[in-house]
């Protein structure tokens, strides 16, 4: 009780105590306001430094990867199918564009392993994931090297074949589940840091109006005090410090939820459909590649057909459809979705995307993709009908030509449309991630030079009333 007294007779007893409890009280929580948010733009920056820099490079990595060992893998079936026998009888254009493909894969899936390399460090699971993927991809390209080996030899095409079965199991078996495995894994590291980072700015803005509000009120009793003791109706330093506070919360809240808003929108709106399109064009590899394998070897023929449809049904699932029924199916549902929008009677990469619309022309660009998709299935029919009737030649010449109206142009022009979906998607997550540092760096600026001159004037304003007491 003696104590409570004391402390009530220093703080509180007389005049220049209470103005100077409320002028303390003023400035603690200006500055308490002030750190608050310099943290929270702090964190948000790291949030955004992490999201351009860190999250999302290493997901599109690991999905490019999965992409580039399809790509490699369809493009060593195609030089061997294009091969002749030892020079002889070779395709010239689909040999040399192959070729040129296989190395620009080779060279791209080297890329992306030194990428995920540093991108794992830290994670042990994605580290040995990076290390089998190392190891089993110089494996594979020694099985595919010695394939290669053997088709320049006349009369060495079983024998090619043999290796490059064995190079593509591998790659089946290991190489692929595990990029697979990355794009999963580097895909949930990004989302646990969105969920964090989310979570994280609802509690900070939370914190700031709660400051913010006190702040006022104490302002507010501030004033009224003065004018009830002084007999003055306004203090200026105290109202222009009042008015400062209430633009500094404002601008603050505005700059938090604007940075939630932007960073839901770069993962939800614009990254959602980045990996969806990524993992997209790289099944669309690994069923072109399924087509030149079945073109290849002829044993196992089956299985390669069912290996094309279980892509397709990846792609633009259709329950219950067969390769017979398949273009009938697809052309009906597409039909149906092109009539009203909302009427989706299928499932897949392409599905996800079109629950996902958000940007201005993403939808055409979407359907634009569908739609040349739906042209390479019919020419995959057309492949198929050909070895049916025993002219495996013009099968081969017409599946991995890139003359207009054949299948690779057709499949180019369908990766073509892809890439301008995904391109509406990734320009929308750069602009959100510029977006979003901007809220935080322009905005955050005014708000601590607010808070500042909250500072200053409400010390200016009860100078001349301290001096009262002198």
């Amino acid at each position: 009780m003696d104590a409570w007294a004391a402390l009530r007779r220093r703080f509180w007893a007389t005049m220049p105590a209470r103005l100077r409890l409320l002028h303390v009280s003023t400035v603690s929580l200006a500055a308490a306001l002030a750190l608050l948010l310099l943290l929270a733009g702090l964190a948000a920056s790291g949030t955004w430094d992490a999201v351009a820099d860190r999250d999302s490079p290493r997901t599109t990595s690991a999905a490019d990867l999965n992409l580039a060992l399809n790509d490699m893998d369809a493009q060593a079936a195609n030089i061997l199918l294009s091969s002749g026998d030892a020079g002889n009888g070779r395709l010239k254009t689909p040999y040399g564009k192959a070729v040129g493909f296989y190395g620009d894969a080779r060279t791209a899936i080297g890329h992306d392993l030194r990428t995920l390399a540093v991108a794992a460090q830290g994670d042990r699971t994605d580290e040995r994931t990076v290390e089998s993927l190392t190891d089993n991809f110089a494996e594979y390209q020694e099985m595919i090297g010695r394939a290669l080996e053997n088709d320049g030899r006349t009369g060495g095409k079983a024998s090619a074949i043999a290796d490059y079965r064995d190079a593509t199991d591998l790659l089946q078996r290991k190489l692929l589940p595990e990029s697979r495995e990355l794009v999963a894994s580097n895909d949930r590291a990004f989302n646990t840091q969105y969920a964090q980072a989310r979570s994280a700015l609802s509690a900070q803005l939370a914190a700031v109006i709660a400051l913010g509000v006190l702040l006022l009120a104490v302002l507010a009793v501030l004033q009224w005090y003065l004018a009830r003791r002084f007999h003055r109706i306004l203090n200026p330093g105290v109202l222009i410090a009042t008015i400062c506070v209430l633009l500094a919360t404002l601008l603050g809240a505005q700059a938090l939820s604007g940075t939630a808003e932007q960073l839901r929108g770069a993962r939800r709106d614009a990254f959602d459909s980045v990996v969806a399109l990524s993992r997209a064009r790289a099944i669309a590899y690994d069923a072109n590649a399924d087509e030149s394998r079945y073109l290849l070897d002829q044993e196992r023929r089956g299985r390669y057909e069912r290996a094309f449809l279980a892509n397709s049904q990846k792609l633009y699932g259709l329950r219950g459809a067969t390769l017979a029924t398949y273009d009938d199916e697809l052309a009906t549902t597409w039909q149906a979705y092109r009539s009203d929008h909302e009427d989706l009677r299928f499932t897949g990469e392409f599905r996800r995307e079109l629950d996902n619309i958000t940007f201005p022309g993403e939808r055409a660009a979407a359907e634009k993709a569908v739609e040349t998709y739906a042209v390479y299935q019919r020419d995959d029919r057309k492949i198929r009908a050909l070895v049916a009737q025993g002219k495996e030649r013009e099968a081969v010449a017409f599946g991995i030509s890139w003359q207009p109206d054949m299948s690779n142009a057709h499949f180019g022009a369908w990766m073509e449309a892809l890439d301008k979906v995904t391109d509406i998607n990734r320009d929308h997550f750069a602009a959100s991630v510029h977006a979003g540092r901007s809220a935080v760096g322009d905005l955050l600026t005014w708000v601590l030079g607010a808070l500042f001159a909250a500072i200053v004037c409400t010390t200016l304003g009860l100078r001349p009333r301290y001096a009262e007491f002198r």
